[in-house]
């Protein structure tokens, strides 16, 4: 069915929010019910093995045991980068955000790895994305030589073993960092980074280009990089009123906060309107493995107390947690102390989605032809005059 949509002046630079523009065959978010992929909640996912999601996500469709198996070992056998990308990635900068090091590591391996067949770079990608990731941590880090994948391990148990993160009790780490890593593969088609990986390889630049410019749209604190943000505000606000803080004193905490104009992180979303599902599978994860962490504390407080406070703003559309507001310290308690190192660990998880939207687009949409180049039409308006 046609549907015609009649733009006006008030709908201009409003970054297309709510214009459909194509169709995403991974995942999608329901404005109460929240994230799916292929039609499965978030909720019933984040019990998988990342190898079940990543075959769910690439494939359309669950897999048998016996189908997943066999998938998980195309990517072991993929899943060393080159020697020359890890020597390039050490001699990259240390200063400045991780994320710079990131989308440069990015373009490195696809100067050594692009094939030029989107489908083939995808399940390239998918499985060297732990080994890179952990390369340019460590490297950043100054945390030594990354050692090489273990292909006897899991997805992110080899992240794990190959991220040298110092005093870390590894077997709850990789629980926390796997949790994470499958809250965060794909969440819909419109979202920045998402967007902008698709938008590049409109213009046919190969997947690990595309996935570069994707990451740096990740980066921005807007996006991806409010997690770390988030995780600053929980510590702050710990700071503030201290651990045996009650939840009198996180709301009055707030409502200072608000009347000041200070911001309150952490809460809100684009689509949503209840409390995100990713959001409360890690608030119960937390709760259970570590509720006596005075980050733990001060979240769940203001979990209780900041959708109290938001809900008297009738400007506030959706006053409940989201992902980020405990995703930080959640791994701040699992023992990776690292906020710098958020927002890449996102990268590491949300290009997968995208690497395999991207498949969608250039080899399988409008009948194997792919999507056109992205060429949205702006209207010329005088500064001067306006």
């Amino acid at each position: 069915m046609e549907v015609l949509f009649q733009i006006t002046k008030d709908q201009l630079e409003t970054g297309m929010r709510g214009y459909p523009v194509g169709y995403c065959t991974t995942s999608y978010v329901d404005p109460q019910k929240g994230l799916f992929y292929v039609g499965k909640t978030i909720d019933e996912v984040s019990t998988w093995e990342p190898s079940q999601v990543l075959y769910l996500l690439y494939h359309g469709k669950e897999g048998a045991e016996s189908e997943t198996a066999q998938f998980y070992a195309q990517l072991k056998k993929r899943s060393h980068c080159p020697k020359a990308v890890i020597d390039h990635i050490k001699a990259l900068p240390r200063q400045g955000h991780p994320m710079k090091l990131y989308s440069a590591a990015m373009l490195i391996l696809g100067v050594f790895q692009k094939s030029g067949d989107y489908k083939e770079d995808c399940l390239e990608l998918i499985a060297k994305l732990p080994h890179l990731t952990a390369a340019v941590i460590n490297h950043h880090a100054g945390w030594g030589d990354t050692p090489p994948p273990n292909e006897n391990l899991g997805y992110m148990e080899n992240f794990t073993q190959m991220l040298r993160v110092p005093e870390a009790d590894t077997q709850l780490l990789t629980r926390v960092f796997k949790l994470f890593n499958i809250l965060h593969y794909d969440h819909g088609g419109g979202n920045l980074s998402t967007f902008v990986g698709k938008a590049v390889a409109s213009g046919l630049e190969d997947m690990y280009g595309s996935i570069c410019a994707a990451l740096c749209g990740l980066a921005g604190p807007r996006h991806g990089r409010a997690n770390q943000d988030c995780l600053e505000f929980v510590q702050e606000v710990l700071r503030e009123v201290g651990e045996a803080a009650t939840e009198a004193d996180v709301e009055k905490l707030l409502r200072h906060r608000l009347e000041t104009g200070k911001l309150v992180f952490g809460f809100g979303h684009a689509v949503l309107r209840v409390e995100d599902p990713r959001a409360a599978v890690q608030y119960e994860f937390a709760r259970k493995h570590f509720p006596d962490h005075p980050l733990v504390k001060i979240a769940l407080l203001l979990r209780k107390t900041g959708p109290k406070v938001l809900k008297e703003n009738p400007k506030i559309s959706d006053p409940y947690p989201n992902v980020d507001a405990i995703s930080g310290t959640l791994l701040t308690a699992a023992g990776f102390r690292y906020p710098e190192y958020y927002t890449v660990l996102f990268g590491l998880s949300r290009a997968v989605g995208i690497a395999i939207q991207i498949v969608y687009e250039r080899c399988e949409a409008r009948g194997g032809k792919g999507t056109p180049i992205v060429r949205p039409r702006y209207i010329y308006k005088d500064r001067v005059q306006s």
